[in-house]
């Protein structure tokens, strides 16, 4: 009886043995696969698929899976993946979950991890999650803290981005790298085609133990080349992950600033070869470059540049400086191409570009304007330059601010400075469906020397000169817009003198012999001169041109044709006291706005005795007379002789056909 209760004993203490024996000798952490995968998916918002899972337990339990996929969104291939790891390890802090629900991850360790990136060109990506808790689990704001994640070691990692509309197509090898006494550094190369052009990349940040450190700046250097443009970033910045901060140093250098509208999203203009050096910072969704100096083609330029991403599209301010500038090397904010062909550094591209603009006929550009670029951003700019190089660059300095609102662009002002005057120009352009823009610019001179036009001209006179333009006109460029334009212009001086009209102009020289086809002597006293234009469909024609010296009066008629860019100008002198041998010869400026001619009135000059010996030959005309503006004073002489030149020429259409002076 007794043997028979003591089996009966061991049975019921040797089955459960049994089966605990059996259940680990068969046991898998494999059975769990599915659990994990459907918990995983559901949090992904894609498959995620999972071969072998093992945990080895303890108070920090490891948890190790292999061959982990993580699928693409619908209407994607399934191959290749989104994501795939060779094996996955994490270690949970048991303990700590134990004793304060909290999740702690000391350590994750990723074994030949890729990622597959891509976008394409209908906006759909594959790297958009929809990222929900898993059913019945809608959680409360606030009701478990985030996991605690430590350090992070990548072993041969690898990524593949191919996004269309960036032009993008690169792959990045991924891994972190030990360094003595230190947490494992995160170091990341990159190779490939970017925005169409070649890419190289070197990135070393700090350990990804600290990237969520608020108190413990993490530090970057990084080392980029995108086709002819290259980027240095190096400094720290604060909780990547959240990008809360930056303090970093920038170096860029390229052949064009436009390369940087893909890298930065400011949409730049065309450049000569550029290299500028600063200070960056992030915070708030801003970014901002100051401190920054470097030069753009033969200008030196400073100052700093703010881009915000909070908005529907960047918002861009920039206040810049600059001690010397050619403004050649800006001409690509009108279509011209930037720079001169003396501009070191230039590629064989942009050389054979400067080759083609200069054999061009037209001088006005013609290039359409970028509209997508111009809609890319909102920005703010105001510009100013001490001083404006070129010996036959009749303005001092520029201060320039302007806004880009909507793709609308409004100038407020941009005033040139001319000795102790100025050029203003405020205005707006605003795009037009088909992609071109109305423009409504209204010029003022303001008292500017005439004394300061002249010697960029090389010659000496004095005087003040005033007066107001407006042009309204539509286009896709810059000769579009002038060419159908509409408008006036009307300008002014009073008294002063002109010691010579001694130019050198596109390598030919005027002298006397110019002064004496308009009958003015080496030096004559200026009394008055009033330009008055008209501009009708692109066509600028004089309504009234009066120059008034001491001794002759001069009128002019005609204009220019800026679709055409066809000049056909008729200046004409009368002397106001008879004199022996005197006859001026009536000259013709003609041509084009690139290569202008001035010839004399053979007819006439024959009727007239043949004055003006020596100009059987072609001159390319300097801008015969000042620019000038209203503005100046009063001017009793200039009121005298408007109407003395309306009873001229009402005398002049009363004469006879054929009539005139012999």
């Amino acid at each position: 009886m007794a043997a028979r209760r003591s089996k009966r004993w061991l049975i019921w203490l040797g089955a459960p043995l049994l089966l605990v024996a059996l259940l680990v000798s068969f046991w898998s952490w494999d059975w769990f696969i599915p659990l994990v995968e459907a918990r995983a998916s559901a949090a992904a918002g894609r498959p995620v698929k999972i071969e072998r899972l093992h945990v080895k337990l303890g108070r920090v339990t490891a948890v190790t899976a292999e061959g982990v996929r993580v699928g693409n969104p619908e209407g994607f291939p399934d191959d290749p993946p989104f994501a795939e790891v060779a094996r996955a390890t994490a270690r949970v802090d048991v303990g700590a979950f134990l004793r304060s629900r909290e999740v702690v991850i000391p350590s994750v360790e990723l074994d030949q991890p890729v990622v597959n990136v891509v976008g394409r060109g209908d906006g759909t990506r594959n790297y958009e999650f929809d990222v929900a808790a898993p059913a019945g689990e809608a959680a409360e704001p606030g009701s478990k803290p985030p996991a605690r994640v430590g350090a992070l070691r990548v072993n041969g990692g690898k990524a593949r981005v191919a996004i269309e509309w960036l032009r993008a197509d690169f792959e990045v090898d991924v891994k972190t790298e030990d360094r003595e006494g230190q947490e494992p550094a995160l170091v990341a190369e990159a190779r490939g085609t970017y925005a169409g052009q070649r890419i190289e990349a070197q990135f070393t940040g700090g350990s990804v133990l600290d990237l969520r450190n608020e108190n413990e700046p993490w530090p970057v250097d990084l080392r980029l080349r995108n086709g002819e443009t290259s980027l240095s970033l190096k400094g720290t910045v604060r909780e990547p992950a959240k990008l809360r901060g930056a303090d970093l140093r920038v170096e860029l250098a390229g052949q064009d600033m436009a390369d940087l509208v893909p890298l930065s999203g400011v949409p730049f203009p065309k450049t000569p070869p550029f290299r500028l050096e600063g200070k960056a910072d992030y915070a708030d969704g801003r970014v901002r470059l100051f401190d920054a100096n470097g030069r753009v083609g033969r200008s030196d330029i400073g100052g700093s540049l703010t881009v915000s991403t909070t908005g529907s599209r960047p918002d861009v301010t920039a206040d810049l400086h600059s001690r010397s500038v050619d403004l050649a090397d800006f001409g690509g904010l009108i279509g011209s191409q930037p720079g001169r062909a003396s501009t070191p550094g230039q590629t064989p591209q942009q050389r054979a570009a400067m080759a083609r603009a200069q054999a061009s006929p037209r001088m006005l550009p013609t290039t359409p304007v970028n509209m997508p670029r111009l809609t890319a951003a909102n920005v703010h700019v105001r510009y100013r330059a001490d001083r404006i190089q070129g010996q036959g660059m009749p303005f001092d300095s520029l201060d320039a601010a302007a806004d880009i609102v909507d793709g609308v662009v409004t100038l407020h002002p941009v005033s040139l400075g001319i000795g102790q005057g100025r050029l203003v120009a405020n205005g707006t352009l605003t795009p037009e469906e088909g992609g071109g823009l109305r423009a409504k610019i209204d010029v003022e001179l303001r008292r500017a020397d005439l004394s300061r036009l002249l010697g960029a001209a090389g010659a000496g006179g004095a005087g003040t000169l005033g007066g107001v333009a407006r042009i309204e006109g539509s286009g896709k460029s810059l000769s579009e817009i002038l060419g159908r334009g509409n408008g006036e212009a009307t300008f002014v001086t009073v008294g002063g003198n002109v010691s010579s009209f001694l130019v050198d102009l596109s390598g030919l020289h005027f002298g006397n012999a110019l002064l004496s086809a308009l009958g003015i002597p080496a030096r004559a006293s200026i009394e008055c001169l009033i330009a008055d234009f008209a501009l009708q469909r692109g066509a600028l024609k004089a309504r009234t041109f009066l120059l008034d010296t001491d001794a002759h009066v001069v009128t002019g008629s005609g204009g220019v044709e800026f679709g055409r860019e066809q000049l056909d100008f008729r200046l004409r002198t009368d002397t106001k006291r008879p004199t022996v041998a005197s006859l001026p010869t009536p000259i013709r400026v003609e041509g084009t706005l690139k290569n202008p001619a001035i010839q004399p009135e053979l007819a006439e000059a024959a009727a007239r005795a043949g004055a003006a010996v020596g100009l059987g030959v072609l001159f390319p005309p300097l801008a015969l007379l000042p620019t000038i503006q209203l503005g100046v004073g009063e001017n009793s002489q200039c009121e005298a002789l408007q109407g003395a030149g309306e009873r001229r020429r009402q005398q002049q259409r009363q004469a006879p056909e054929g009539g005139g002076r012999r």
